[in-house]
């Protein structure tokens, strides 16, 4: 844990304050992240067979994306890599990713479903977040608590998030897409990347992309 001087603060009571400033502008930064996604009051949750998306259906390229949310590297890529692929090829509707999750062990699994709970139009507003607040709810005493901490300043009740945690479709469902992903491409660690057919392991750079899909643009 970080220590602070409290000498050159002055006092407890003006330490107390900036980790109160600090905190709030944690809270101020995962709210406005999250509700920054348009959405209803309350949203039914995505179902676990419903692939999760981002481009246009009709994208000559589709690139199939497992990952866990507890993943260091695939935090780094979705913080340096997609960003880049999104403007040049996604929004340009030359590529379609689609998002499936491969919880690598229990709080991932807890993360890929409070995601969902979240609803299909705020899915991917909580995959970021999850991905840029990764080292604090990851490494907090309960992690469990602190994804519903970020869950509620997403507007998830603690009933809301407890019924999807209960709902063992949805969660035997997140489990059969990693089997699927096993088995079907052979996907042991993630990130992994399925293109054309074809699993790349490893969180790709741009540069390794561009290399896969160039060849590939109609």
């Amino acid at each position: 844990m970080n220590s602070y001087n409290y000498t050159r603060y002055g006092s407890v009571e003006g330490e107390l304050t900036l980790m109160k400033v600090s905190c709030l502008a944690a809270t101020l930064f995962v709210a406005t992240l999250i509700m920054g996604a348009a959405a209803p009051a309350w949203a039914a949750p995505a179902p676990a067979d419903l692939d999760m998306a981002i481009g246009q259906d009709d994208a000559p390229i589709t690139i199939i994306e497992y990952a866990s949310l507890s993943c260091s590297h695939c935090a780094k890529f979705h913080e340096e890599t997609l960003p880049m692929l999104q403007k040049k090829y996604i929004d340009t509707g030359k590529v379609r990713l689609i998002f499936r999750e491969f919880p690598l062990e229990r709080t991932a699994f807890w993360a890929s479903i409070i995601a969902r709970c979240a609803g299909e139009k705020r899915y991917f507003a909580f995959v970021n977040v999850f991905f840029k607040k990764q080292q604090s709810w990851y490494a907090a005493e309960d992690p469990f608590q602190s994804l519903l901490q970020i869950a509620r300043l997403g507007g998830l009740s603690a009933n809301a998030v407890k019924a999807c945690t209960d709902d063992a479709a949805l969660g035997d469902g997140i489990l059969k897409t990693r089997l699927d992903g096993e088995q079907k491409h052979e996907v042991s660690s993630t990130p992994s990347f399925v293109i054309d057919g074809k699993t790349y392991r490893g969180a790709l750079t741009m540069e390794q992309l561009e290399e896969i899909i160039t060849p590939l643009l109609p």
